[in-house]
């Protein structure tokens, strides 16, 4: 008689221990990953920055999954998945507890040093993580399997940067006021010497919070799972960039470039019309909101309904749509449909990551690392943006970056 671990449809022999670690670490990966968009507008008065410095946190924070991914394919595969979950889940602690200490001493090279370590713990957390809920059951429900992760990661990333505007942020917009009418440089002083205190405590609790994460994980019994070859090609080191990984590396890499836009972005978005900063701190919750419903619709419709593949060309499609409504509009209107870019770019993520690594055998931990490095587009394309915005326009700018980005998808 065959048990009923065996004949779950969704996670196959493996049962729903392992997803629901899996869920848990994408909620903690949400998290961290998603205060990076208030963070913008936090360093920018903290430190006095134009929007090309205070940019630099999701560059920072970016880019260094592309310079940790590689390194981070090796030490998974020497440590296993357990061992790797439970490493990433350290750097990230020793990242954000080197972010906040450093924020407190104002140091803001310091600050993106610790963003550096945090992306390099989330680089081997996505190495580890993405192939095993990719694999964890049947190939045609992957992309269900990773919808689910997006909602706990997405709860998360919604509830991060609400957090960090109230607890943190709550006073930024007179504080913001005061530091500009302020002369003396003593009164400027303390007022910032207060407003970067006050992400010390959150910041280090996160860091506990991590912490035990990692112990809970390196006690929890996780299977090793790698793709298996392709039928009827030979599952040879020489065959790893296969067209369907070499297209799903350029997808990944504008496919984060244009959800960074859609949620770290749209602050500055909503700035760049005039709308107040204590309004625009909260638009990368109403980004990520719209993309937990994107999750819930990819759930329920794939693979029922549509393929997923077909649910992806068909979310392009609305994005591409959405991108020329905000350039076509004007304030709320604007930054309601680049909000609601979160929906269509929800199942982008599930739908490219297997497809891409399919038929990579004992090379998925490669294939896995070489797609995570895409994400560096996440920290290049919304600098890209910032460059090009003053001789362009904002709105023009945008729209520029991200309708392109959505064609090459779709191709």
């Amino acid at each position: 008689m065959t048990s009923p671990v065996q004949t779950n449809g969704l996670t196959g022999r493996y049962g729903l221990a392992p997803l629901g670690v899996a869920a848990a670490v994408f909620f903690i990966m949400g998290f961290v990953t998603w205060m990076n968009g208030p963070l913008i507008s936090f360093v920018r008065v903290a430190f006095d920055l134009s929007d090309t410095s205070a940019f630099l946190v999701p560059m920072v924070f970016y880019v260094s999954y592309f310079l940790f991914s590689l390194p981070s394919s090796f030490l998974a595969r020497k440590m296993g998945l357990r061992g790797g979950l439970s490493a990433s889940l350290l750097l990230c602690a020793a990242g954000v507890a080197l972010f906040g200490q450093f924020i407190a001493m104002r140091l803001y090279a310091g600050a993106l040093t610790g963003l550096l370590v945090m992306g390099a713990g989330l680089s081997l957390m996505q190495v580890v993580i993405n192939p095993l809920v990719s694999l964890l059951g049947p190939s045609e429900r992957a992309a269900q399997r990773i919808a689910i992760m997006g909602v706990c990661n997405k709860c998360a990333a919604i509830l991060a940067p609400i957090v960090l505007a109230t607890v943190v942020m709550g006073d930024i917009g007179s504080i913001s006021q005061h530091l500009q009418e302020a002369t003396d440089p003593t009164v400027r002083n303390a007022l910032l010497t207060g407003f970067v205190h006050a992400i010390y405590a959150p910041y280090m609790t996160m860091a506990v919070i991590l912490l035990a994460a990692a112990i809970g994980v390196a006690m929890f019994p996780l299977p090793d799972l790698q793709a298996p070859p392709l039928p009827g090609l030979p599952a040879d080191r020489r065959r790893i960039f296969r067209p369907h990984l070499t297209f799903g590396i350029a997808a990944m890499f504008v496919y984060v470039g244009i959800e960074v836009m859609a949620g770290d972005a749209i602050g500055t978005y909503g700035q760049d019309f005039g709308l107040p900063l204590t309004q625009t701190r909260f638009f990368t919750s109403l980004t990520l909101a719209a993309m937990l419903g994107g999750y819930l619709a990819g759930f329920m419709i794939v693979p029922r309904v549509l393929t997923q593949e077909r649910f992806m060309e068909l979310s392009c499609i609305i994005g591409a749509m959405l991108t020329i409504a905000a350039f076509l509009t004007h304030g709320y209107v604007s930054v309601l449909c680049v909000a609601l870019l979160g929906a269509t770019n929800a199942m982008l993520m599930p739908t490219i990551f297997p497809i891409a690594i399919r038929g990579a055998g004992a090379w998925t931990p490669l294939a896995s690392a070489l797609m995570v490095m895409a994400y560096s587009g996440g920290g290049i394309i919304p600098q890209i943006y910032v460059a090009l915005k003053p001789f362009m326009g904002f709105q023009a700018t945008f729209a520029m970056l991200v309708l392109p980005s959505y064609l090459v998808i779709l191709l």
